[in-house]
């Protein structure tokens, strides 16, 4: 199988502890986060992805927001900058133990986080990344 993840997310990812929106959505960025652990692939999407599922019931989520759009595309930019590669709909990679290091090292300075402006888990990713990602539940396979 494969996970599909808006360009955001993969920032998300990174400093995700089991902290979130509600305890379905929890349970949902839990079994993410161990499938991602175990190797399993991740699908570039735009739009809602597979961690915005359980809050998609509801059509005035954000993740239909156009502020949502423009964090993708922030996101997609920098990580694109970082990898020498394009974050692009359709992109498949594995996440490995590199790449999540590389990635959290850039997160950790501050220099793939224009996504991150204005986000309400902003002073929680901070104390993740303060202190080495201690807890943080996505590991490369």
């Amino acid at each position: 199988m494969t996970v599909r993840l808006r360009a955001h997310h993969l920032l998300c990812m990174l400093t995700f502890v089991g902290e979130g929106y509600s305890p379905a959505f929890i349970a949902n960025y839990r079994r993410i986060a161990e499938r991602l652990t175990q190797g399993e692939q991740i699908e570039m999407i735009e739009g809602p992805d597979d961690l915005c599922r359980p809050l998609c019931h509801d059509p005035q989520t954000h993740c239909f927001r156009e502020s949502v759009r423009g964090r993708d595309a922030a996101a997609a930019k920098a990580v694109s900058a970082l990898i020498g590669r394009p974050v692009d709909a359709g992109m498949r990679f594995l996440p490995d133990a590199a790449m999540i290091a590389r990635l959290r090292q850039a997160f950790a300075k501050g220099s793939i986080r224009a996504a991150c402006r204005d986000c309400e888990w902003t002073s929680l990713c901070d104390a993740i990344a303060a202190k080495g990602y201690d807890g943080a539940l996505v590991h490369g396979a």
